[in-house]
């Protein structure tokens, strides 16, 4: 008995090995053949909007970590299913070169880590890793189009809140045209522009990243996970229209001056803490509050055979 759990142990062991070297030498091919794009990709990370993006591989390998025990037990088997998505994704590679879609080619990169995943370790270890292949993407930037098409409607959308609280304030009158709120303050006239900066594009996709992941960090119910997937979104934008709420109310009370530069900055970095302090309650109400009927009778039985 115990030479069989020994050669079981030796298996296994040789097979994470064996696994181990061919990720290796695969990853060493994947840099060389994505380098420029990687390299393109970290200096976007270094911008204002992407600085999230350098966090999200670190949260993906936190992923890996998490299940590195029961990836350790699993021998997974080579899966030629992977090996045609890695064709496929080489092949889709070239088109968007050709096509010049940047963004695309970069998706590319996601679906060729997902094929050698399955051609390595086959449909069990890709089970135990699709989480952090996919979640991969919140590192890559949205297009152009896209983060103007979003980006414009959230800044719409401020002004609009902020013209109208503002509006209630003793002696301030405000209305928004477009993206710039007008208004007057014991007949001092002002104009509010509510800049791409302010848009909240930059707390939108890196709270609904963070948001994703710590939905994830722990085990929850998965009624529990959706609410928190689905919640991230308003939250950062309720977040932001606070943030051009202050904003406003410093440049009517306080000056102009005060609140451009470090200010701002500041207000930024604020309005992030809000956002996850928002997002730490609503977890704790689910926690404490919502629990699901599986888990009230377990508890339920357990109290029952104690006494």
């Amino acid at each position: 008995m115990t030479d069989s759990i020994s050669v079981d142990n030796k298996n296994i062991s040789d097979a994470f090995i064996d696994r181990c070297w061919k990720c290796a030498i695969t990853g060493i091919l994947f840099v060389l053949l994505f380098r420029e794009h990687l390299a393109k990709l970290v200096g976007l990370w270094k911008t204002a909007d992407g600085s999230h993006g350098i966090l999200i591989p670190a949260f993906s390998l936190y992923f890996i970590y998490q299940v590195r025990e029961r990836l350790g037990r699993t021998v997974g088997r080579p899966s030629y299913w992977g090996l045609i998505v890695m064709m496929l994704s080489l092949l889709g590679f070239l088109f968007f070169i050709y096509a010049q879609i940047y963004y695309l080619q970069l998706i590319t990169m996601i679906f060729m880590i997902g094929g050698i995943v399955l051609f390595l370790g086959g449909w069990s270890i890709f089970h135990l890793t699709w989480l952090p292949i996919v979640y991969l993407i919140f590192a890559m930037p949205l297009p152009g189009r896209v983060h103007t098409a979003i980006t414009m409607p959230l800044r719409e959308l401020a002004s609009d809140i902020t013209a109208v609280i503002l509006s209630l304030f003793p002696h301030v009158y405000c209305e928004a045209a477009g993206v710039v709120i007008r208004g007057s303050h014991l007949g001092r006239e002002f104009n509010l522009n509510v800049a791409e900066a302010c848009s909240g594009m930059r707390l939108l996709m890196a709270f609904v990243a963070l948001g994703v992941a710590m939905a994830y960090l722990e085990y929850r119910p998965f009624v529990h996970r959706m609410v928190l997937l689905f919640s991230t979104v308003p939250i950062a934008i309720f977040c932001n229209i606070v943030r051009v709420l202050v904003t406003g109310m410093i440049h009517i009370y306080i000056g102009a001056q005060f609140a451009e530069g470090l200010l701002h900055t500041l207000l930024g970095l604020l309005m992030l803490i809000l956002a996850f302090a928002l997002y730490g309650g609503l977890a704790w109400v689910l926690n404490n509050f919502l629990v699901e009927d599986d888990v009230a009778e377990q508890d339920v039985l357990v109290v029952r055979k104690s006494e």
